[in-house]
């Protein structure tokens, strides 16, 4: 990430998305001759965007610093981006040309602070945009680890995920979380390019992992909203728990998850003794 930017992740991302569109998934008769791309053609998404092959040509090589949303939508429409992917494109181009600028060190404020210790029986953190845990309950430091304990700068779910060995034992689904992850990482990478401690992160990460880096390199994003994860915890055995994500009012780039559990289940009692 530290040798790239916005400029050349607008452009990997952009290749990566026709890459995965077929002509006849996008509606379109193919163009004659044969093709030397898995996917669309630039000159097909362009078609498609009702833009020049030029312009989109410049777009994707970010050579565009001015797109207007229109194009962007357009554009978003003919590659059939999800809402993370949509905002993720509108996010890049208006990252390149912009000024690097300083970015606010995060702080759970003290009323997230209160109402996550007000929660006893079921997991709750709250993220930064680097996937900092900024919050957390007992329940969710019994479930994962006490993140208190840890130096400022290694409470993070990133780090938790790829460099704590445990992490891959509690998650049943390792693969599917570890990559949703990379994801919600890459998606609060393109609304903060610049920013320095984010950078040491996925260079941290991509030394060290093999996962992260093959993972990182293929653009995904993911916004998380609600779910279920299944883990099975060493102290307590099996355990289903349900997730629901928000966006606290008036701090956009942090995320509350919320865990919950099916009254008089096996994993209720389970987490129950978990937490006591």
């Amino acid at each position: 990430m530290s040798e790239r930017g916005p400029q050349a992740d607008l452009r990997e991302f952009l290749r990566t998305r026709r890459a995965r569109i077929t002509p006849e998934q996008a509606g379109i008769r193919p163009m004659p001759g044969a093709r030397r791309v898995p996917g669309l053609r630039r000159e097909e998404v362009a078609q498609l965007a009702g833009v020049s092959v030029d312009y989109y040509v410049r777009l994707e090589r970010g050579r565009s610093a001015s797109v207007s949303q229109s194009v962007l939508r357009a554009v978003a429409q003919a590659l059939q981006l999800d809402e993370a992917e949509r905002d993720h494109l509108f996010a890049l181009a208006e990252a390149v040309g912009r000024r690097p600028g300083a970015v606010a060190e995060q702080q759970a404020r003290v009323g997230l602070v209160r109402a996550l210790e007000n929660i006893s029986e079921v997991p709750a953190l709250l993220l930064g945009h680097r996937l900092d845990v900024l919050a957390s309950n007992r329940a969710a430091r019994a479930l994962y680890l006490d993140f208190d304990a840890l130096p400022v700068e290694e409470r993070n779910m990133a780090r938790y995920m790829f460099l704590n060995e445990a992490a891959r034992d509690l998650y049943v689904d390792w693969h599917e979380t570890a990559r949703e992850i990379v994801g919600m990482l890459r998606l609060y990478a393109s609304h903060h390019p610049h920013d320095p401690q984010l950078t040491r992160l996925v260079d941290e990460l991509s030394a060290a992992d093999r996962d992260f880096r093959r993972w990182w390199a293929d653009h995904e994003v993911f916004l998380p909203k609600h779910g279920v994860k299944r883990y099975q915890h060493p102290l307590v055995g099996e355990l289903t728990l349900g997730f629901e994500a928000f966006t606290p009012m008036g701090e956009a780039d942090q995320t509350l998850g919320l865990y919950t559990v099916e009254p008089g289940s096996t994993s209720q009692q389970a987490l129950r003794r978990l937490v006591d």
